[in-house]
């Protein structure tokens, strides 16, 4: 028997995957500076604005996924800078 409600059935069933709470912080953010700064705005301080919206309970778990977000987009670039010989 599946400890799986309904809803979380379905979204199974239909590969839907729900964003983070980081995620979901990180977007409203940058939609909500984008709006105050239509000539643009940088990537970190939407990131450190996003950070301070988040509870203090779920700061941890968000640092975790940003240094493994980090990791994972280091590792990919050393893996490009190797296949090029070194020339990136």
């Amino acid at each position: 028997m599946s400890d799986l409600t309904a809803f979380e059935l379905l979204l199974r069933e239909n590969r839907i995957v729900l964003p983070s709470v980081w995620q979901a912080a990180f977007e409203e953010t940058e939609a909500q500076l984008a709006e105050a700064c239509p000539w643009g705005v940088d990537v970190l301080d939407v990131a450190r604005a996003a950070w301070d919206c988040l509870p203090d309970d779920l700061k941890p778990a968000a640092l975790d996924a940003l240094f493994y977000g980090w990791w994972e987009a280091e590792q990919d670039r050393q893996a490009r800078t190797e296949q090029a010989g070194g020339a990136l």
